[in-house]
C-alpha cells in the first residue's frame, strides 16, 4: 500500500527556515510564517523535511487512498516559493486575479518574494482554503 511520504512531524520550523541559504526568501518565510499563523490560528508545524502547514485535516478518495495534510502551507524552495491551497474550490480562481506576481501549477500557487503579492488576498486565499477543506471534509 501506498504510504504518503509528507506527513506531520515534530521538526522545528524555526531551524528549518535558518537552512534557507537566500536571506531574503528566508526573511519572507518569516514573514508568511507569521501571516498563515495569525491568519488560521495554528501553529506552523513542519510537513516531510521542507513543507511547513498549518492545521490539518484527513481525507478519503472514493478509490481508497486516503491520508492527512495541512489545511495550508507553504515551502520556501531554492527557486520560487510554494503556497500550498485547496485546489477544489473556484473561489481560487477568483482570488488569484487579484494576488499580484505569481504563477500557478497542479496543486500550488508559486511567488517570488512576498513583496510581489498582496498580503490581503493572501489571507483571504488562506481563510478560502481553511473554509473550503473543512466543509468537504467536517470530520476533524
Amino acid at each position: 500500500m501506498y504510504e504518503l511520504k509528507t506527513k506531520e512531524n515534530d521538526s522545528s520550523v524555526m531551524a528549518f527556515i535558518e537552512t534557507v541559504e537566500n536571506p531574503k526568501k528566508r526573511e519572507d518565510a518569516y514573514k508568511l510564517v507569521d501571516i498563515f499563523t495569525e491568519a488560521t490560528g495554528y501553529k506552523a508545524k513542519m510537513w516531510g523535511a521542507s513543507i511547513i502547514g498549518f492545521g490539518a485535516y484527513h481525507y478519503k478518495y472514493e478509490s481508497g487512498h486516503e491520508g492527512d495534510a495541512p489545511l495550508v502551507g507553504f515551502s520556501p524552495r531554492k527557486a520560487k516559493i510554494s503556497l500550498y491551497f485547496a485546489t477544489g474550490d473556484k473561489k481560487r480562481a477568483e482570488l488569484l486575479k487579484d494576488f499580484g506576481k505569481h504563477t500557478t501549477g497542479k496543486a500550488c500557487v508559486y511567488i517570488n518574494k512576498v513583496a510581489d503579492i498582496d498580503v490581503d488576498v493572501l489571507k483571504a486565499l488562506i481563510h478560502q482554503s481553511v473554509a473550503f477543506l473543512s466543509e468537504t471534509y467536517p470530520d476533524q
